[in-house]
């Protein structure tokens, strides 16, 4: 089930993450009484731009400021995306990169590794404390950012 968190220039100005708030709270009272549930959230990002502006949303500093400021208060907000749609955007707001038009993202690959296993670490503490399992989760998971991490790896979570 996709559930949208609408962000507006406003939002985006004033750093409020008030619009991800709300959602996300409703989406952990879902969780708390169904963990089993399959929570994935998109952002519909509404910012305005000037005709003729190449630049791809991850590539403008106040929308990266807004998801950085998303993701310091909800660390562990990666596992409940859309990871077909939104993982790969939320993971262009948080790690370096270059776009180009040709090769598409080239991520930092040590700031990408960094995030991956980031991420992993504050997931499984996240999912842990809700009694969740996570290992295949925290696999897909992986894989879905496109990093493989082994199995056995997990063991040490």
């Amino acid at each position: 089930m996709s559930t949208k968190i609408n962000v507006n220039l406003a939002c985006i100005e004033k750093i409020d993450i008030t619009p991800a708030r709300l959602v996300i709270a409703k989406l952990l009272d879902r969780l708390e009484h169904d963990p089993s549930i399959d929570a994935q959230i998109e952002f519909e990002i509404l910012y305005p731009r000037e005709p003729g502006d190449p630049r791809e949303l991850p590539e403008i500093p106040e929308i990266r400021l807004w998801f950085i400021r998303l993701d310091t208060v909800y660390p562990w907000l990666p596992y409940l995306l859309d990871w077909r749609e939104e993982l790969n955007r939320y993971k262009a707001m948080l790690v370096p990169h270059q776009f180009s038009r040709t090769a598409g993202i080239e991520y930092n690959p040590e700031a990408e590794q960094i995030f991956v296993m980031h991420k992993i670490f504050t997931i499984s503490q996240w999912l842990k404390q809700r009694g969740i399992p996570s290992t295949e989760k925290l696999q897909q998971f992986s894989i879905a950012l496109g990093y493989e991490v082994d199995r056995e790896f997990f063991t040490l979570l």
